[in-house]
């Protein structure tokens, strides 16, 4: 998908003017970024504790990849008023339905074959920072569009108020996933479980890792 040079600019002045409130207003830090792909489809996928994640996230990605998109699915409440809708837009989100939404998720695959896509697979945000299940959903676009897939744990984020300046937080991209013994398996519910699974473990590794596992929700 080809994005005009003025969209990218926009969208690479508008997350280092985050950035700026992020991480030098306040201590948002980023690990990791180095998993993430230059080139090619790449899935985001992050634990869900904070509705500022669908802004600091692009920071943390676009900050290493200068000038790209990091698209992401919202939720349909937040294009109804123009101006909220044009600024969303902008910024690579697209409405989504609540429950089932087919033409979401063929935007979703459509995108995955050669861009970076952002995804919460709880589809719910957790803000006490527990864990939830990833939906059989995510695992069947990873299994239908095979991209790379770098599991995302945010962490802190959830205690943050806005406006604010000197909290604390971060967020921790892990290397990318290998489910190549998965998609040997007959695409189905079970195959499709396994795979958000095992993104989920990966997930819940790296909260362990920084010591910022609190359980399942």
């Amino acid at each position: 998908m080809k994005t005009s040079f003025l969209r990218l600019f926009w969208v690479t002045f508008s997350v280092y003017v985050i950035g700026f409130y992020a991480s030098v207003l306040n201590r948002f830090g980023v690990k990791g970024a180095a998993h993430i792909p230059k080139t090619g489809g790449v899935l985001v996928a992050s634990n869900h504790i904070s509705a500022y994640e669908t802004i600091f996230l692009p920071w943390a990605i676009v900050r290493q990849h200068p000038f790209q998109m990091v698209w992401a699915p919202a939720k349909e409440e937040l294009f109804e008023k123009p101006f909220q809708r044009l600024i969303y837009s902008s910024w690579g989100a697209f409405p989504v339905r609540r429950r089932r939404d087919v033409k979401a998720t063929n935007i979703i695959e459509e995108l995955l074959k050669d861009q970076k896509v952002m995804l919460f697979p709880e589809g719910t945000r957790h803000r006490d920072g527990r864990l939830g299940k990833g939906n059989r959903g995510v695992g069947k676009i990873i299994y239908d569009t095979r991209p790379t897939v770098i599991p995302t744990a945010l962490i802190g984020l959830n205690r943050w108020k806005f406006p604010g300046w000197g909290q604390s937080a971060k967020v921790v991209f892990g290397a990318p996933l290998d489910f190549s013994d998965l998609y040997q398996l007959q695409d189905g519910k079970e195959t499709h479980l396994l795979i958000v699974e095992r993104v989920m473990n990966a997930i819940a590794a790296l909260l362990k890792e920084e010591g910022a596992y609190v359980g399942e929700a």
